[in-house]
């Protein structure tokens, strides 16, 4: 229910959403002395207990010790060199280090999301956590603004522009004409069941298992807390997993010498996520800017999500920046096509991998055989080892 009363405020930037994508955009921009507040739908406690993954590229290290924030991550994340791919009972290694002289961070979205409240809450720059009846209006003209009601009173905060981080459900892309704006859609036909427990890992590096049961992948986010996950029907149900059942059927998908080694233990978070490909078009409407799932998606196989998220906002920090310091649009005005162009390359490359160690019922016998003669071919050629391992670790940006 909308109030009587009305609080006006202004700022430069309003970023609605508290995800990682507005969370980090609001402290790069502190950084540069550009005032932004943040408008979150859900709970601070809601924001931090969503989990999701944790493979950072080293771009995204980066803009977290750009941001000033990365001290944690460096500490306490986890150095891969490569990972490991199953099939035929078999395991192979990409060497990340050898082949691209790089590597990649395990340290779970979770504590980034966290490194980055921390700092948002140190620097007392407003976060309004717990904000119904959000609007986004007048971005295609010269006064911007959100609206919302905070503790049953009516907020309206005046800007000069608006970053949408919302998340593929929010409301920044839908206030968006529809004729204005493209999408591209697949729905991949199984999801991931996904199970988070307090034991070791199986191996010190990410295991990508293709079997003819389905998918599994061995992941961890830290020496002593792991998620390992495998592929199920979209229809399936958490409640018809025990943890039990969980195990068992992630072993019979491993080599023997992983299986064997399995720690087990009671889940902490077991859920089931759908796989998508998704993207949106531009991704800015006059003073209206889209970030991270707002738009696009990619299933995790490629671990990209949070890394694209995290180049968005590089990019739109640097570009309000130039704005601001400098009074150049260019930063701007280049926004949506230096976005596009990565996103679409990671798109590219979660869709190769996704397609790579799935089972799609609808191949048949032909698929599964491509399936495996593409393995053979990506392990035994370094040049197709290279080409996976430079779009893993991250394509420049």
């Amino acid at each position: 229910m909308r109030s009587t009363l009305l609080v006006p405020r202004r700022t430069q930037v309003a970023i609605v959403g508290a995800g990682p994508a507005g969370l980090l955009l609001g402290t790069l921009l502190a950084r540069h002395e550009i005032d932004a507040v943040i408008v979150e739908q859900r709970s601070a406690e809601y924001v931090l207990s969503r989990i999701r993954a944790g493979v950072l590229e080293q771009t995204t290290v980066d803009l977290l010790r750009e941001a000033g924030v990365a001290d944690r991550c460096l500490q306490e994340g986890l150095t891969h060199d490569g990972i490991e791919l199953s099939f035929d009972g078999k395991l192979h290694r990409i060497d990340f280090q050898a082949l691209t002289g790089k590597h990649v961070t395990v340290y779970g979205q979770t504590e980034v999301t966290h490194d980055l409240m921390r700092s948002r809450a140190d620097g007392n720059l407003t976060t309004d956590y717990e904000a119904a009846d959000v609007r986004v209006e007048g971005f295609d003209g010269a006064h911007p603004v959100v609206r919302y009601v905070k503790d049953g009173v009516a907020r309206e905060l005046a800007c000069d522009f608006i970053a949408g981080c919302d998340g593929y459900h929010g409301i920044c892309r839908a206030s968006v004409p529809r004729e204005a704006i493209t999408t591209y859609e697949k729905v991949y036909p199984f999801g991931w069941l996904g199970v988070l427990a307090d034991v070791p890992p199986v191996r010190p590096e990410l295991v990508y298992a293709n079997h003819e049961r389905g998918f599994a992948l061995c992941s961890q986010r830290s020496k002593a807390r792991s998620r390992y996950y495998v592929q199920c029907a979209l229809d399936d149900q958490v409640e018809k997993w025990s943890d039990d059942a969980f195990w068992n059927e992630l072993r019979r998908r491993l080599p023997a010498e992983i299986a064997e080694a399995i720690t087990t233990g009671p889940s902490i978070e077991k859920s089931i996520a759908p796989l998508r490909s998704f993207v949106a078009e531009p991704m800015r409407f006059g003073r209206l800017f889209l970030a991270g799932d707002a738009a696009h998606i990619v299933p995790p196989t490629g671990a990209k999500g949070l890394n694209l998220a995290a180049t968005d906002v590089g990019y739109l920090a640097r570009g309000l920046a130039e704005h601001y310091l400098h009074g150049s649009e260019a930063g701007l005005d280049q926004y949506s096509a230096r976005c596009l162009s990565r996103v679409w390359k990671a798109e590219r490359f979660s869709w190769w991998f996704t397609s790579l160690m799935h089972r799609f019922p609808e191949t048949g016998e032909l698929g599964r055989r491509l399936q495996r003669a593409e393995l053979e071919y990506l392990t035994d050629s370094m040049a197709a080892s290279t080409s996976l391992a430079e779009n893993y670790v991250g394509l420049p940006f």
